[in-house]
């Protein structure tokens, strides 16, 4: 996958977290987009890079399927509790 050239948006808050996150569990997008497809949110890769890149705004249904997907709590998804 091509390196963001772009410097984030700010349509969203959680796009930042969700790469992080995705990363650390050593997942890519792909294997992210079939986890979401099971939590219940098909999107296309297209709108999963765009919302990793803060350029789309995420539904409130839409932050329950990522969480759910990364398997961590909507808090740690928020970015609540780390600094």
């Amino acid at each position: 996958m091509k390196h963001r050239k772009e410097p984030p948006g700010d349509k969203n808050i959680i796009g930042a977290r969700v790469v992080a996150i995705r990363k650390a569990k050593g997942m890519k997008q792909k294997e992210f987009l079939a986890k979401l497809q099971t939590a219940g949110l098909d999107i296309s890769p297209t709108s999963l890079s765009r919302l990793e890149g803060q350029n789309r705004l995420v539904q409130d249904y839409e932050v329950v399927a990522i969480a759910k997907a990364l398997e961590v709590s909507l808090r740690e998804l928020l970015g609540e509790g780390t600094e």
